[in-house]
């Protein structure tokens, strides 16, 4: 299936294509006068990158000093794609009672009972309510949601009921992309709306030995993606009232958790269902001077096609602190619910960013060449794991 070609400066995609997802920093520093050449006269090419200049971030004001967050460790149960309303129902609804439980509030014996401090900040992994099955991308696109939709409207809901933020991942439809499956983590606020999607930054190649992923990430269209939202979003960080958070399904990326952190981020949530573990969590806090959260699957009894305990681990989602000390973890592998707090308030008076010597490491960004390039999906869209994965080994193998 090829897609449809957009109309871009030449000049501006080879310099797009040739950067890569190693170089995005390279291109964000580069001068005026050459990004301007690169944008032309595209505003959101132009518009700069909101990122930290001498230890100075962009930041809206924080409405208390100090935050209560939750990490909701559940299960992955995909949905039936033969009997999705009901399926897809029955997940969702499961979701809802795991939000009601986060914050305490429990409907039973007649009524509803609340326990426990207020929640200001929830968070769920990859596929919460959608699950995970190697579909095909005509089963894919059934089984993902439109931002806004019934499902954002039900979670939305609740964050409206309780005040807090929720975030998630799914798989998702844009209009603006016909035929793409979006690999999207989304933040709900307190009045019940959508306050940020964070598309996937890249997906992991060779996951499924011939296979390979099928949901659409920036660096899989990175061209279009950059000339529709611009750079800046390329890196996305949502600056809301209880801190600075980032969201990313992609794991085993360092460089993209330091390059989230040096646009602000104060919150970083690592979300990855059947991956997800507190060592990178860990190592996130303590490279980048955050808090991070790592949230992943528990056991999943009847998913077909895996093991009951497949990506769930002991202590699989934790939250740290920025010297990487475990703030709170799961006990074990089952459904959990692990919660701590964040004195956001004082940690913003009191950050000192990392220093990075941008001098000696921007040269090598700039001039890296990665074998897989961008863009693979703006020239076709395979159809099912086994096409995607012969389609990246032929893309990889030319010169």
């Amino acid at each position: 299936m090829s897609t449809k070609k957009t109309s871009i400066d030449h000049g501006r995609r080879e310099l797009l294509a040739g950067a890569g997802m190693a170089g995005i920093a390279g291109l964000a520093a580069l001068s005026g006068a050459a990004s301007a050449q690169a944008a032309g006269a595209d505003d959101k090419m132009s518009a700069p990158v909101k990122v930290a200049k001498k230890g100075v971030y962009e930041t809206v004001p924080l409405r208390q000093e100090a935050i209560n967050v939750s990490a909701i460790q559940s299960r992955v149960n995909a949905v039936d794609v033969r009997n999705l309303k009901a399926t897809m129902k029955a997940n969702l609804d499961h979701v809802l009672e795991l939000i009601d439980m986060a914050q305490g509030s429990v409907d039973a014996w007649g009524g509803e009972r609340q326990w426990g401090a207020k929640q200001d900040l929830l968070v769920m992994h990859e596929f919460p309510f959608q699950g995970f099955q190697p579909w095909s991308r005509k089963d894919l696109l059934k089984v993902a949601i439109d931002l806004p939709g019934p499902e954002t409207e039900m979670i939305g809901a609740k964050a409206k009921k309780y005040g807090c933020y929720i975030a998630f991942g799914c798989y998702a439809k844009e209009k603006d992309w016909p035929e793409h499956v979006i690999n999207m983590s989304v933040i709900m606020g307190p009045d019940g709306s959508i306050v940020s999607k964070q598309w996937k930054t890249r997906n992991i190649l060779g996951l499924f030995g011939d296979g390979a992923l099928l949901g659409t990430t920036i660096y899989d269209v990175l061209d279009r993606y950059v000339e529709m939202y611009g750079l800046d979003a390329t890196i996305p960080v949502a600056r809301t009232d209880i801190g600075n958070i980032t969201m990313t399904a992609v794991g085993a990326e360092p460089l993209l958790y330091t390059a989230q952190a040096m646009k602000g981020a104060e919150i970083q949530i690592l979300t990855v269902s059947g991956g997800s573990n507190p060592e990178a969590a860990a190592a996130t806090a303590r490279a980048n001077g955050t808090y991070c959260i790592g949230v992943g699957n528990s056991v999943t009894p009847d998913n077909i096609g895996f093991a009951e305990a497949a990506g769930a681990q002991d202590g699989g989602t934790a939250i740290f602190d920025p010297r990487g000390k475990s703030l709170a973890e799961a006990a074990n592998h089952h459904e959990d619910i692990v919660s701590t707090r964040i004195p956001i308030g004082d940690f913003r008076k009191t950050r000192r960013m990392r220093e990075l010597p941008m001098a000696v490491l921007l040269p090598v960004f700039q001039q890296y060449e990665p074998v897989f390039k961008p863009n693979a999906f703006l020239q076709y869209l395979p159809t099912d794991y086994k096409d995607s994965g012969a389609y990246i080994k032929r893309r990889m193998s030319q010169k």
